[in-house]
């Protein structure tokens, strides 16, 4: 069984159709790359896996539960996090008072700083900026914050939505080897990202998506050398 299955996903704006009966799976240790172009659909996607949304057809269902009428922060219970578009810190708190955030789900004090050992072991810039009001990172730095936020909760699948946006070159291989390592870690990962090149790099399976369709799936090294996916996507 799939960790987390869409099912003929459907979602309006008002009148406008966003999504449009989209289906796909994405099961436990993968990393899933959802490519395509601005406007395609795939924040939208995002937002109603986890609960921000609620679509008007189709269904989502995460370890075995319908969770398609189930509210974000209990989504968040159930071990799914979201790492959003724009990063979205508490600008005004510190670093470390971001990261606690992240696991205000969890009463198991113990383990929680353990989690957080583990977060400043993956992110040492977090380590040495604990105390620092995260307003003041780098848009780098506040990514890592993000995610390291996101991997507070202990989550069995982390969401991230367009993680390289606005960094440098140097921050987002940064990025992109830590996705790696999450995986290696045995965290699933559903990955929404422009920088389709770098997404299937490290992808197991990938979904195209367009105006609200899913166009194309296949295995991540296929889609890589795909003549269409190269023109559209990865400017070849």
């Amino acid at each position: 069984m799939s960790m987390l299955e869409i099912n003929d996903l459907e979602v309006h704006y008002g009148v406008i159709k966003a999504i449009k009966g989209v289906s796909f799976k994405v099961d436990e240790g993968e990393v899933i790359a959802l490519i395509g172009a601005n406007g395609a659909g795939k924040t939208t996607i995002l937002h109603t896996i986890t609960g921000l949304l609620k679509p008007t057809a189709g269904s989502v269902t995460f370890n075995g539960q319908d969770i398609t009428k189930s509210a974000a922060h209990s989504i968040v219970r159930m071990g799914m996090a979201h790492v959003p578009e724009g990063r979205r810190v508490f600008s005004n708190l510190t670093v470390l008072q971001n990261l606690k955030l992240g696991a205000y789900t969890r009463k198991d004090k113990n383990e929680i700083e353990s989690n957080l050992e583990m977060v400043f072991g993956r992110f040492p810039r977090l380590k040495e900026r604990q105390n620092q009001i995260s307003g003041t990172l780098s848009g780098g730095e506040q990514q890592m914050l993000a995610m390291g936020r996101a991997l507070m909760s202990n989550p069995r699948i982390i969401l991230m939505d367009e993680p390289s946006m606005g960094l440098s070159p140097i921050f987002v291989n940064e990025i992109f080897d830590i996705i790696k390592a999450v995986k290696a870690d045995g965290t699933t990962v559903l990955l929404v990202e422009q920088n389709a090149k770098k997404a299937l790099s490290i992808a197991d399976r990938g979904y195209v998506l367009e105006t609200g369709n899913i166009v194309l799936t296949g295995p991540a090294k296929e889609l890589l050398n795909n003549d269409d996916i190269k023109k559209a996507y990865l400017g070849e």
